[in-house]
């Protein structure tokens, strides 16, 4: 049925990697989503009433949360579709991240809502009424979250959204909440035992966990999270496949919601070569990756000596010095100056987040151990952040 949905409701419907599907795919998710949910708030509020069940009531508004939490989602999707405008030139797809995290921070206040009302059900616990009609809505209910879960899943997976896949996650979290409505009614009947206000609990916990996990997948992008290591490899991959280029570095991605990537790095080039044919390198370089990856590419040309034997073996020694002080240290834009008493050993050292050198430091140890090599040598070092 979800296929069949996207076919009808989605036009080019395979094109994922373009915004205006995107949002199409968030619309559809969100009006289903609004659907089933005010279906199950009906029923379920209903059962909770006939019942005096605090669990099946709390559950109910847990749905119409949910609902509510649907129509942010599609809201959000329409938003992030919204053409560039002279005030946000990227466009406006971060507005699907914010719509996911006022998404979690509805569950996280549904959730202790839930449990505050849980508590006071476990100090003063009442009877439920049971009857199969309620076992009927709470099984049917499983069903439909069984299924907006696999929904939610299949369309976060085509169009690679954290925001539904939050909501696939707040589903299956959904299901095993009445998984427990349900197990805490049948016990009540058939043994007697007030469990109610406990089970209630337990769908709180659930519903907070499922918040928590939402809001740390949606508030990551906002803040800037490091990008996926397989879309820098395929970056990496794709520019390095050109004869021209001699390294990469500097690379940064730059992510304006799904399908609005801005990338800039540095590309190392020979410094004897033809320059005309070098710029039409990196002009080809940066179509294919819009064409390819779906990013827009900035790229900066550094000439390098290639073939200079006195800089080659210079910076193979620097190479071996840095390496002695840490592993997962790195080089580039390695040159030298002479000069009449002294020569100047120009580069750049990238530092990754685990190593914890200052700045200051690292710079003295590097320039102590070159000196050993020559005490002619003088380094000129930028420590960089991988």
């Amino acid at each position: 049925m979800v296929s069949l949905l996207i076919h009808i409701f989605i036009k080019d419907y395979r094109n994922t990697d373009s915004p205006e599907v995107r949002q199409q795919y968030g619309i559809l998710s969100g009006a289903v989503g609004i659907l089933f949910n005010i279906i199950l708030f009906g029923t379920k509020f209903l059962a909770g009433l006939i019942s005096h069940s605090i669990a099946i009531t709390a559950d109910a508004f847990n749905n119409l949360s949910d609902a509510g939490s649907s129509i942010i989602t599609l809201v959000g999707f329409k938003m992030a579709g919204e053409k560039p405008d002279p005030h946000h030139p990227f466009g406006h797809g971060r507005i699907e991240y914010i719509s996911g995290f006022l998404v979690s921070i509805i569950i996280l206040l549904m959730a202790i809502e839930l449990l505050r009302s849980s508590i006071g059900k476990i100090l003063h616990p009442s009877d439920i009424d049971f009857s199969p009609l309620i076992v009927g809505i709470l099984v049917l209910s499983i069903l439909v979250k069984l299924y907006m879960f696999y929904y939610n899943r299949t369309m976060s997976r085509k169009i690679q959204s954290a925001a539904m896949a939050a909501t696939a996650l707040d589903s299956i979290s959904d299901t095993l909440a009445t998984s427990v409505v349900l197990l805490s009614t049948l016990i009540a009947h058939f043994t007697g035992l007030k469990i109610d206000g406990w089970c209630g609990t337990a769908v709180g916990l659930f519903i907070l966990f499922a918040g928590f996990n939402a809001a740390k997948d949606t508030i990551g992008p906002l803040l800037g999270q490091a990008p996926d290591p397989e879309f820098v490899k395929s970056i990496r991959d794709l520019v390095m496949s050109y004869d021209e280029v001699l390294g990469v570095h500097d690379l940064i991605v730059h992510d304006y919601g799904p399908g609005r990537l801005m990338v800039s790095l540095h590309a190392e080039v020979p410094a004897k070569g033809d320059i005309l044919h070098l710029h039409d390198t990196i002009d080809n370089i940066e179509k294919r990756l819009r064409r390819e990856l779906s990013c827009e590419a900035v790229i900066h040309m550094d000439p390098i000596l290639n073939d200079d034997e006195e800089t080659n073996t210079l910076k193979s020694a620097v190479m071996d010095i840095v390496k002695t002080i840490d592993q997962s240290l790195t080089i580039h834009d390695f040159r030298i100056v002479k000069g009449p008493t002294h020569t100047n050993l120009i580069f750049d050292v990238v530092e990754p987040y685990q190593v914890s050198f200052l700045p200051e430091d690292l710079e003295a140890m590097i320039q102590q151990k070159v000196q050993e090599l020559d005490p002619r040598y003088f380094t000129v070092v930028q420590v960089d952040r991988q």
